[in-house]
């Protein structure tokens, strides 16, 4: 009886195990007989000649070992053979040649064997319930999932899903302005998963460009019936980004349906992303139009497009600049990423200064990456850069102090010296 009891008791304990794992049964029927037939095989030496059926709902098993009936005086092995007047004892009507069915007990392998069987099962079933978890995130990268913030670290969060499986939200994934307490719940999506040493590691990414593709798919019906296609996204993580779409249909406004009445349907999506400022635009074949709209809000006279060296050179009103440029660079830098060109910012002066001198003049003595970055911010000519503020030029272009000091000292020295000269004439 308490042989039985032990028995039940070990199916039973991976039974349990199976429900809350999501193994499915043919799975751990599988993993039990194979468990099986490896403790019969060592102690026996085979587990050819034995039959063995779970039943995981009543939560037994049994084992039947067939044996060949021999005469007496040729039995040579135990668990292959059984003597005919052992036979005769089940049935008179058995006869040499003929097999014989029981039914052998867990206890005839020993306790211990029973104690190896159960760390062998246990071992067996994390191993499968590592790698079904690893599978089954694997098939989830690119969607969004949801998890309760279980612990709050200085580097990660962890999460744990409806099934309490551990998800990683990294804090180089996360938005800066992101802040969650343990049993909130946080959103992300599902951005890589990785497997070392079969310890599966999903890690969550809510600063992906695929995040803000999935929110907009949930909240835009259009986009999840496919009438409106995502062309294109740039962001920056919790300040601003910049989404083109396309619809199939002309009748359909495709930024007006992603915005929705008085922007209501955007405006879920922006306190997702803790107040990031989203930008919808249309999309185009038409490379020159698209940089246009990609710069939005800014209002462009003429543009050229060089498409070998994926670079535009853009021109517009002084007062349009700032616009084109936006905060810290932002507009520019999203516009570049969304439609995949370098895009150069320069003011577009009716009344040209003949005095002025346009930048790339002083390559021989200012470095071109520098020279680079000043026309970025629309300083094309050397009045442009003299007419903007030190703070301006180290902040926007991203200078160091002693080099905007050093390209201003040049510059003025230039001017200096024409007035000199202009001086002399006199």
């Amino acid at each position: 009886m308490g042989k039985k009891k032990e028995t039940i008791s070990l199916i039973d304990t991976f039974s349990e195990f199976n429900e809350l794992k999501n193994i499915d049964k043919a799975t751990l029927i599988s993993v039990l007989e194979e468990s099986f037939r490896n403790v019969i095989s060592k102690t026996i030496g085979t587990d050819e000649n034995y039959d063995i059926i779970i039943n995981p709902d009543k939560g037994d098993l049994e084992i039947w070992r067939n044996r060949t009936i021999v005469e007496d005086d040729q039995f040579e092995d135990p668990n292959l053979e059984i003597t005919l007047s052992e036979a005769l004892k089940i049935d008179e009507d058995f006869e040499v040649g003929e097999e014989v069915t029981d039914e052998v007990s867990l206890e005839h392998f020993g306790r211990r064997t029973i104690l190896n069987l159960r760390q062998t099962l246990a071992s067996k079933i994390l191993e499968l319930e590592k790698d079904n978890l690893y599978n089954k995130y694997k098939e989830k990268v690119g969607e969004i999932v949801s998890g309760e913030v279980y612990q709050v670290w200085k580097k990660e969060l962890l999460l744990l899903d409806d099934e309490h499986n551990e998800l990683i939200l990294p804090k180089t994934e996360q938005i800066p302005s992101d802040f969650f307490r343990k049993g909130e719940h946080a959103r992300a999506v599902v951005a890589r998963v990785e497997n070392k040493n079969n310890n599966p590691r999903i890690i969550l990414s809510r600063i992906s460009p695929v995040f803000l593709e999935r929110l907009f798919e949930q909240e835009i019906p259009e986009i999840a019936d496919g009438l409106i296609t995502i062309k294109g996204i740039a962001r920056i993580p919790g300040e601003r980004a910049k989404v083109a779409v396309e619809a199939y249909d002309d009748r359909i406004d495709p930024v007006g349906a992603c915005v929705g009445m008085k922007g209501f349907r955007i405006h879920g999506i922006v306190r997702e992303l803790r107040n990031e400022n989203i930008d919808v635009i249309n999309y185009t074949n038409n490379t020159s139009l698209f940089i246009q709209r990609a710069l939005s809000p800014a209002r462009i006279n003429s543009i050229t497009v060089k498409e070998e060296e994926r670079r535009a050179e853009v021109f517009l009103n002084p007062e349009e600049v700032s616009l084109a440029i936006g905060k810290g660079g932002a507009n520019i830098k999203l516009a570049s990423m969304l439609t995949g060109y370098n895009i150069e910012v320069f003011r577009d002066i009716d009344d040209v200064d003949e005095e002025d001198i346009y930048l790339d003049e002083f390559r021989d003595e200012i470095d071109g990456w520098v020279i680079d970055q000043l026309k970025k911010i629309g300083c094309s000519t050397a009045k442009n850069v003299l007419a903007t503020s030190r703070e301006r030029l180290i902040r926007e272009a991203d200078l160091e102090e002693s080099t905007v000091d050093e390209v201003l000292a040049i510059l003025r020295f230039e001017f200096d010296e024409e007035e000199d000269k202009g001086a002399e004439e006199e």
